[in-house]
């Protein structure tokens, strides 16, 4: 599969590049991605210089999709269809702190689950995240998404193993934001 660009109203959303790395290198040093996300922890710059072939790597596979969110010339954070098959994926996505509490993962994110559900013929998107990542689990609710449980020690990282919680949407879903209970406790 050739990487595709999504646009939205503030964001282009195109595959990283070899230009991205020191912002990546960047973003990936904040605590809360290398605690919440599977990147490398201490994450070094060889893991950003690596990263970005792998990306072109698994659109040719199609089964990670992998998109630098940008706001104008500023990269924003990553977001990627992940585990592409049989009608099915999981969506994630990290974005830099500087870049946080403006609807910007939102509007990405609108944009990758309508690209997903309409060009990739997903029946179904799963959401998965350490419990207490409750930032992603408020972006998983305003996308639709609905809570579906807890998956004891199912999240591997290099750290270890942690409790997830996990919601989905299917295709024909209305993607109005739900009732989340982790979240009123959260």
């Amino acid at each position: 599969m050739q990487p595709v660009t999504l646009r939205t109203e503030r964001l282009a959303l195109s595959i990283p590049t070899i230009d991205d790395v020191d912002a990546i290198y960047a973003a990936c040093q904040d605590p809360d991605i290398q605690r919440y996300t599977t990147v490398p922890s201490p994450y070094e710059r060889k893991h950003a210089e690596g990263f970005v072939p792998h990306v072109v790597t698994s659109w040719e596979s199609g089964t990670e999709l992998t998109w630098a969110i940008r706001e104008g010339q500023t990269l924003a954070g990553l977001i990627g269809l992940y585990r592409v098959s049989n009608g099915g994926g999981e969506i994630g996505y990290w974005m830099s702190p500087g870049s946080r509490g403006r609807g910007l993962l939102t509007e990405a994110g609108r944009a990758v689950v309508d690209w997903g559900f309409a060009e990739l013929q997903l029946q179904r998107i799963e959401w998965r995240a350490v419990v207490g990542n409750a930032g992603s689990a408020r972006i998983a609710q305003k996308l639709g998404f609905g809570y579906e449980g807890l998956l004891r020690q199912a999240l591997s990282s290099p750290r270890g193993r942690d409790d997830g919680w996990i919601a989905g949407l299917l295709a024909e879903d209305d993607r109005s934001p739900k009732p989340w209970p982790v979240l009123d406790t959260a």
